[in-house]
C-alpha cells in the first residue's frame, strides 16, 4: 500500500509494449500489514494506480517543501529542499533551476554546477515571503509551486506542487498549528465500497472527506494505510487535518493469528516497517493536510521499533509522530516514546489520565460505533441514536482537557464488502456512514456533538430582540466570518457577532411580532459553504406537546361466557376472562387493538470482537414467557370499566389494572416482581393492532433541536412500515437510490421499527385515519414493529442503550440490571380513534 517506483526504460522497445505485473497474495509485507486478514477476506490485486511517466534524461527527481514561519506567524523562510539527476550518457552543463509561486512577487534562480553522468546534485533553494496566506483547516489556503529546469534558458521540464505555508509545533501536552493549539474532531477511516474493496476512486474520495467535513470533523485518521494521493489533494483543498498511518497493523498483536508462532522482536521484519515507513513520509510529506506520521497500528513497541523511529525524526522533523501502542495501561503498553502519545478506547475516564500526560494524548481509536450487538441492531436501529450518550460527554471532556490533543472515533465507515459470490464479509456496519455514502443516524449526533457552534441558550421568552449566548469553538475564524441565519414565525433574516475563536458572545435578534410564534430557528453556515450547525430554542409556552382533553362518556359492561364485553357509543371491546387479554377493541366499527398488554423484559443482548458479520443475523423480539392468568375479574367504576387481573410469567409475577372508557381512552397500570435476574435493555407493556395500522407517528424531546427530515430519531413526524417504490427484495450490490432510514427487514422499515425515547405521544395510524395514540409526559419510550399478521408496538417504562462491548463503560450509568424480587411498574395511556 505504499508508493514505489521501477525505471523501465532498458525494457522498452519501439512501437507498442505490454506491461504484465506478477501479484503475489499474502506476502511478508502483507503479514505485517494484516491487509488481507483485516478485510476478512482475500484481498489480492492491484489497488492503487499504475501510472506510465516519462522524464528528460536530466530531470529534477526530489522535490521538498518546508515552510517555517516565524515567531509571529507572520512571514515565513521558504525552503525547497530538491534534487536534479543526470541520467544522459554525456555530462551536462549550463542547467539552472527557476522557481516561482503564483499570487506572490518572489522569484528563486539557482545556476547548477556540471552533472557528470549518473550524478545527482541536491540542493536547498529558499527565500523570504512576506506575509503569505497561511493554511490551515478552517482556511485552506493554497499556493502552487513551479519549478522549471531549464538547459541554456530552454525549458526541459516543469513541475508543480500545491502547498500551503503552515507550521507545527508540540509544547508540552499540546499540539499547536501556526501558534494556535488544536482540538481533533476525527474520524478513522478505510478505504472502502462495498463492490470495489479496498479500491476507491478519487469521486468516492472526495464525497467521504466531503461528509466528514460537513460533520464538522477536522480530522482523518487513515486506518491502516496510508491513503492514496487524490484523498490528500482533497484534504489539502477542502480543509482537514490527516494522520498518515503507514501499511503496518497488529505486528505482535494476538488479532493477528500468524504471531502465535512467530517472534514479532525478531530483527527479519523491521527492515520492511523501515521501508514502508520511508516510502510513505518521502511520498506524502509535501501536503499541509498532513499533521503528524503513525509508525504503526496496536503493534508492541521494542528495540526495533525504537530505531526505526529515529529514521521518522530523520525523514520529517517538520511534523511529529505517533505509535499505536496504547500509551498507558495493562494492554499492550511497552513503552513507546512516540512525541505523540496514543491511546485506543480509554472509557469515560480517560481524560483525567491524559491530563497527566507530558505529551499531547490522542484517542487513535474511541467511542467504537454500535457493530458487535448484531441481534439488538437488527431488532431496533434507534440503539443508533443511543450512541450520542456516550460520545457526547466524551468529547465534552476531551475538549475540555488540556492534555487531550483530540481523536478519531472508530469507525468512520461500514467495512462490509458485498463479493460476487453473494456472500458479504467484514467487521461490519460500524460507520455513521454506510458503505454507500448514506448518512446513519450516527452521522448527525457526530455532526452536532463535534460542532464548533454551541448555543448555550436552552429557552427563550417573548420580547422584542431575543438575546442568544454562543460559544466559538472554532480554532481561526471569529463568528463574524459566520453566516447566521433566523427564522421566527413568518420573520426571518441574518445577523452577525463578532466572537473570537475559544470565545462566547450573544447574538441579538429584533422580533416584531413575539406572540405570533413559539421558536426560534438558528443557522450558521461555514465560509466554505457547508451548514455546520442548526438549532431550534423554545419562546414561551409549548402548547404543541400537550394533547386536548377528552371527556369521559358513558360505559358498559356486560359480562359473557368467555370474554368481559364492554361498550359505548361508537365502541366496543373485548377482554378475554381466561388470560385478561384484550381480544378486539373497536372505534366506530373499526378494529384497533387485538392484543395485549403482554410485558416485556427484553435482555441485552451483544457480541464478540470478530469479523463475521452475517446478513442474515437473526430479530431478538421476545416478550416474556408462558403468561398464565390467576385471577380476572371486571367492575363498573363511575362511567368507567375496570379489569384486574393478576398472573406470572416464567420471569415475572404480578397484575395489571386495565381502566377502559367508552370515549376511546384506556389506561394500563401494572406492578410486576421478578422471579429471575435479567439485564434489560427495555421494559413495558406489548400491545397489538391490525396489519394495516402501517404508519407510526410521534412528538418527542430529543437529544437534539434539529434533526434531517429522514432521521429516525427526529422530534417529530411519521415513518411507514415500508415505504412505496422500493423493491420487495433488495440486491446489496446494487447501489441504493434512497436514504438509510427506508432500508427494512421482516420487522418493517428502520424509520418504523427504531424506539423513540422521550415521547409526549406516539401512535399507529391506518389508511382510513383510524389510529391509536399513547399519550405521555416526555418520559416514556415507543416501539413499533411488524409481526405474524399484526402490528405490534411497544410503550417502555424504561430504555437504555444496547450491548455494544466498546461502549459498556460509557452505558453503565444507564443501565438497571432487575434481580429476583426487584418490581417494575408503570402506567400506559391509549386512545383509539
Amino acid at each position: 500500500m505504499t508508493v514505489y517506483e521501477i525505471d523501465v526504460t532498458k525494457h522498452l522497445k519501439p512501437g507498442v509494449n505490454e506491461l504484465a505485473l506478477a501479484v503475489r497474495s499474502e506476502s511478508l509485507a502483507d503479514m505485517l500489514g494484516s491487509l488481507t486478514q483485516y478485510a476478512a477476506h482475500q484481498l489480492g490485486g492491484i489497488t492503487r494506480k499504475v501510472t506510465l511517466m516519462a522524464v528528460p534524461q536530466t530531470h529534477v527527481s526530489d522535490v521538498r517543501i518546508v515552510t517555517d514561519l516565524d515567531s509571529e506567524y507572520r512571514n515565513a523562510a521558504l525552503k525547497i529542499e530538491t534534487a536534479v539527476v543526470n541520467k544522459a550518457t554525456y555530462a551536462q552543463n549550463g542547467l539552472t533551476l527557476r522557481l516561482s509561486v503564483n499570487g506572490l512577487p518572489n522569484v528563486i534562480e539557482q545556476r547548477l554546477p556540471k552533472l557528470a553522468v549518473g550524478e545527482v546534485w541536491k540542493g536547498i533553494l529558499s527565500d523570504t515571503v512576506t506575509a503569505p496566506l497561511l493554511w490551515n483547516n478552517e482556511q485552506p489556503h493554497l499556493y502552487t509551486l513551479r519549478m522549471e529546469l531549464c538547459l541554456n534558458d530552454e525549458v526541459i521540464e516543469t513541475v508543480e506542487k500545491r502547498f500551503g505555508f503552515r507550521e507545527i509545533e508540540v509544547r508540552g501536552n499540546e499540539l499547536f498549528v501556526n501558534g494556535r493549539a488544536v482540538k481533533l474532531r476525527g474520524v478513522c477511516r478505510h478505504e472502502m465500497h462495498p463492490l470495489t474493496g479496498r479500491v476507491v476512486d478519487a469521486m468516492w474520495q472526495r464525497k467521504d472527506i466531503e461528509l466528514y467535513r460537513a460533520a464538522n470533523c477536522n480530522f482523518v485518521r487513515t486506518s491502516h494505510y496510508p491513503p492514496c494521493e487524490e484523498m490528500l489533494d482533497i484534504c489539502d483543498e477542502l480543509g482537514m487535518f490527516v494522520e498518515v498511518e503507514s501499511p503496518v497493523c497488529w505486528v505482535g498483536h494476538h488479532a493477528n493469528e500468524n504471531w502465535k508462532t512467530l517472534n514479532y522482536q525478531d530483527s527479519q521484519y523491521y527492515p520492511y516497517i523501515l521501508q514502508a515507513n520511508m516510502e510513505t513520509i518521502h511520498f506524502y510529506r509535501n501536503h499541509p493536510s498532513v499533521l503528524f506520521w503513525s509508525m504503526a497500528n496496536e503493534s508492541y513497541w521494542n528495540k526495533e521499533f525504537a530505531q526505526i523511529q529515529e529514521y521518522v525524526y530523520k525523514a520529517d522533523s517538520t511534523r511529529p509522530h505517533t505509535f499505536h501502542d496504547q500509551a498507558y495501561g495493562g494492554f499492550n503498553n511497552q513503552g513507546s516514546t512516540a512525541p505523540i502519545a496514543n491511546i485506543h478506547y480509554p472509557g469515560p475516564d480517560g481524560y483525567k489520565v491524559a491530563a497527566k500526560s507530558n505529551r499531547p494524548m490522542v484517542y487513535g481509536e474511541y467511542c467504537h460505533l454500535n457493530v458487535y450487538n448484531r441481534s439488538e441492531l437488527v431488532t431496533d436501529p434507534g440503539i443508533r441514536s443511543d450512541w450520542a450518550l456516550a460520545l457526547a460527554p466524551t468529547w465534552e471532556n476531551m475538549y475540555q482537557t488540556r492534555g487531550v490533543l483530540g481523536g478519531s472515533i472508530w469507525s468512520g465507515i461500514d467495512d462490509i464488502f458485498q463479493l460476487p459470490d453473494g456472500n458479504a464479509v467484514g467487521y461490519g456496519a460500524w460507520g455513521p456512514i454506510d458503505g454507500w455514502r448514506r448518512p446513519k443516524p450516527e452521522y448527525w449526533d457526530m455532526k452536532k456533538i463535534y460542532s464548533p457552534v454551541k448555543v448555550l441558550t436552552e429557552a427563550l421568552s417573548p420580547a422584542n430582540e431575543l438575546v442568544v449566548d454562543v460559544e466559538n469553538r472554532y480554532t481561526y475564524l471569529n463568528m463574524d466570518e459566520i453566516k447566521i441565519a433566523w427564522q421566527y414565525g413568518k420573520e426571518k433574516g441574518t445577523v452577525s457577532a463578532s466572537i473570537p475563536p475559544s470565545g462566547d458572545g450573544k447574538i441579538r435578534i429584533p422580533i416584531a411580532n413575539p406572540d405570533k410564534a413559539n421558536e426560534l430557528y438558528l443557522s450558521f453556515t461555514d465560509p466554505r459553504g457547508f451548514v455546520v450547525d442548526e438549532y431550534l430554542i423554545p419562546v414561551g409556552e409549548q402548547k404543541q406537546n400537550e394533547l386536548p382533553q377528552w371527556l369521559s362518556q358513558p360505559t358498559k359492561l356486560k359480562v359473557g361466557k368467555k370474554a368481559y364485553v364492554i361498550s359505548g357509543k361508537n365502541f366496543s371491546c373485548e377482554i378475554s376472562r381466561l388470560n385478561g387479554q384484550i381480544l378486539s377493541l373497536k372505534k366506530a366499527g373499526k378494529e384497533v387493538l387485538k392484543g395485549g398488554p403482554w410485558l416485556m423484559a427484553l435482555p441485552l443482548t451483544g457480541g464478540g470482537c470478530y469479523p463475521n458479520h452475517n446478513a442474515n443475523t437473526p430479530v431478538y423480539n421476545d416478550l416474556c414467557s408462558d403468561w398464565k392468568a390467576v385471577e380476572v375479574k371486571a367492575h363498573k367504576e363511575e362511567s368507567n370499566v375496570i379489569v384486574t387481573v393478576t398472573g406470572s410469567y416464567k420471569e415475572f409475577e404480578g397484575s395489571y389494572r386495565l381502566t377502559v372508557n367508552a370515549n376511546g381512552e384506556l389506561a394500563v397500570e401494572y406492578q410486576f416482581k421478578a422471579l429471575q435476574n435479567v439485564n434489560p435493555r427495555q421494559w413495558g407493556l406489548v400491545f397489538e393492532a391490525p396489519q394495516d395500522y402501517d404508519w407510526t407517528f410521534w412528538r418527542r424531546k430529543g437529544m437534539w433541536s434539529v434533526y434531517p427530515d429522514d432521521h429516525i430519531s427526529r422530534p417529530t413526524g411519521t415513518a411507514d412500515l415500508f415505504y412505496q417504490g422500493l423493491p420487495v427484495q433488495t440486491n446489496p450490490r446494487i447501489q441504493p437510490s434512497w436514504s438509510w432510514s427506508k432500508d427494512f427487514n421482516e420487522l418493517g422499515s428502520n424509520d418504523f421499527r427504531a424506539t423513540r425515547r422521550n415521547i409526549w405521544y406516539a401512535g399507529l395510524c391506518d389508511g382510513s385515519g383510524h389510529k391509536v395514540t399513547a399519550c405521555s409526559n416526555g418520559e416514556q419510550h415507543w416501539r413499533s414493529w411488524l409481526g405474524k399478521d399484526k402490528i405490534c408496538f411497544l410503550v417502555a417504562d424504561f430504555v437504555t442503550a444496547g450491548n455494544e462491548m466498546f461502549l459498556d463503560g460509557y452505558y453503565a450509568p444507564y443501565r438497571k440490571p432487575i434481580k429476583s424480587n426487584d418490581i417494575i411498574k408503570g402506567k400506559v395511556k391509549l386512545r383509539v380513534e
